[in-house]
């Protein structure tokens, strides 16, 4: 079967598409929520494709598929595959050595903004992350030195001035007295703002932006604006991991179709228990699975998200907030013997709500 033909085969819902060289390895893994349209996009000429593409078209000799119940489940498979097959044109998720860390050294005495690709336990450093996108983290580090004019090129600290200092980058702690003490700061807010604990540094550079916008400075504004925006990045990511390793017991349901839906169970970033049910089905059955699914993820203290973790940690928070599902969060003391109805309550207003909005739709389409 020739591919354009086999490819008008496909279904349209979601699944995991493995593009083939002519010697059958895979070379491409990719997720799509309308596997026909997704895959038939491929096989049109467009000029809007990247180099990548191009190239990953010239090699194709045939696909394989696989179908899943929701888009989420595609994006769960996809990056499972990538980590395990490593195809030849994906870059994303193939290792965990493209993350990185935001790293606040001590280099001679005195506390340093850093990149780092790996954490080391106890060398008395203080690390955040890890982060998907090192160069996200490189432009925030870059920002932040230009924005509060840290960028000293003489961290020992010897020998007088920085060249920095001569070209206006650098407040002059290099020479140490008031201008070390306004760094130490800088890097104290820098620090309370990355454990969300005060966010006064952003409050700073949104004054610059504004200043300079009033000053007609607009390319210095259009700087300020590109920093804050890179540091908010770097913040969603701080959230995506603080809601992960609070290792809460997540109850999910998404609608398939009138009278079907996908339920998840989750904890952490491990999916526990999933299954494709319909509305008439008993809930008592539903409950039991819930609870001891729950019970055998214990103990329910927080968890640390390795690097290797952090792309599915990322696809269930993006899932979990994309307003394709509903969920709620289980407390630990409703898994104990006697708070079972606390469970069924919530169970049946998280279906209602699914349910009503999804009437809601078909009738207003």
């Amino acid at each position: 079967m020739k591919l354009k033909e086999k490819v008008t085969s496909l279904p349209l819902t979601p699944g995991v598409y493995l593009m083939k060289d002519s010697h059958g390895h895979i070379i491409y893994v990719g997720k799509a929520k309308n596997l026909k349209r997704r895959v038939k996009s491929y096989f049109q000429q467009s000029k809007a494709h990247p180099q990548k593409i191009k190239k990953m078209v010239a090699n194709l000799d045939d696909f394989d598929y696989v179908l899943t119940d929701t888009e989420f489940e595609a994006f769960l498979l996809e990056c499972k595959l990538i980590k395990e097959l490593k195809p030849h044109f994906n870059k994303k998720m193939k290792s965990p050595r493209s993350y990185t860390y935001l790293v606040i050294k001590i280099v001679e005495e005195k506390r340093v903004l850093e990149m780092a690709h790996s954490l080391v336990k106890n060398d008395g450093n203080l690390y955040f992350g890890p982060y998907i996108n090192k160069h996200t983290v490189e432009r925030a580090i870059v920002g932040i030195k230009e924005a509060f004019k840290i960028c000293c090129s003489n961290p020992s600290m010897k020998h007088g001035p920085c060249l920095n200092y001569t070209l206006g980058l650098c407040i002059g702690m290099c020479l140490g007295g008031s201008a070390l003490e306004q760094y130490n700061r800088i890097l104290d807010k820098i620090i309370a703002l990355l454990n969300r604990t005060d966010t006064e540094i952003l409050e700073e550079i949104e004054q610059g932006m504004l200043a300079a916008s009033e000053q007609f400075q607009f390319e210095l504004a259009a700087k300020y604006r590109n920093i804050l925006e890179t540091i908010n990045a770097l913040l969603d990511k701080e959230q995506v991991i603080e809601f992960t390793e609070a290792n809460q017991n997540i109850v999910v349901v998404e609608s398939i179709t009138e009278s079907t839906y996908k339920l998840f169970l989750i904890k952490g970033n491990k999916i526990l228990y999933r299954e494709k049910l319909n509305s008439h089905q008993k809930q008592g059955n539903i409950m039991n699975n819930l609870l001891t699914y729950f019970k055998k993820a214990h103990p329910c203290s927080s968890i640390v998200v390795s690097k290797d973790e952090l792309d599915v940690a990322q696809i269930i928070y993006s899932y979990l907030k994309s307003g394709n599902c509903f969920y709620r969060i289980i407390p630990d003391y409703w898994l104990e013997a006697g708070n079972e109805s606390f469970i069924d309550n919530v169970f049946e207003e998280l279906l209602k709500e699914m349910f009503t909005i999804n009437y809601k739709t078909i009738e207003s389409s």
